[in-house]
Order: structure tokens, then sequence, then C-alpha cells
């Protein structure tokens, strides 16, 4: 099986060695997405407005493999403060609708850059 390496420029570039996301067949495993803007590579401020943006940037790198937030199967969720579940799963619910893909949320120390919030995903096509 061939593997494709997925990148657009609508997402924040990768910041070390590693893809955007890589495409196995048809699933894509997409790396997980902090709340970089891409276009100034600077962190979006507040919780809220970083976790908008990290979906808006794992949709991006989704819509660049082909696919879409719809078609994600697996969320992981990593928090530097689980008090803030709730406000993840309100700025889930505008980006996807029922049934929701499985997910995990995981309590971290720190995440790069100072993020506050990281996602990755695993989409199915097709």
């Amino acid at each position: 099986m061939s593997r494709i390496i997925i990148a657009t420029t609508n997402a924040p570039a990768a910041i070390g060695t590693y893809s955007q996301a890589v495409k196995a067949g048809n699933t894509v495993y997409l790396s997980g997405q902090i709340g970089l803007d891409p276009v100034s590579m600077q962190m979006v401020e507040g919780f809220e407005a970083q976790t908008v943006q990290v979906f808006e940037n794992l949709k991006a790198v989704a819509e660049a493999s082909g696919g879409a937030l719809a078609d994600a199967v697996k969320l992981t969720i990593y928090l530097t403060d689980l008090s803030n579940f709730a406000k993840v799963n309100e700025v889930m619910a505008r980006y996807f609708a029922e049934p929701y893909p499985a997910r995990a949320a995981v309590g971290v120390k720190e995440l790069p850059r100072g993020a506050v919030v990281e996602a990755d995903a695993v989409l199915v096509l097709g």
C-alpha cells in the first residue's frame, strides 16, 4: 500500500519532522493541530479561539486529503486544563454532527508553543 503525503497552505506548516497528514489506502491520519493561524504562524489568543483554530486547521487538512471532518472516525483531544472539556464539546458541536466520531480527551502538562488544546484525527474516506 502506498502512502500519500497531504499538505496544504490553509493549515499551519509542519514545525517539525512530520507531515500534516498521511493517506494510506482510504484512511487519512491527521497530525495534531494547535491553535496556530496558518497565515501568521502565531498562536491565537484564548481557549475558545484556540479550539476553533484547531478545528479549522483539521478541517483544512481533511479537505486537502479529499475528505471532510464528517469522515472522521476518531479524534484525540489534548488539554492542558481538563476543566475546559465542556467548552471543547461546545466548539465541536459547530464542526461535527451525529453520528459523532469516537474520541478520547487527554490531560497533558503542556503542549507545543504554549498551546492549551491540540487535536488529531483519523478519517476514513469513501
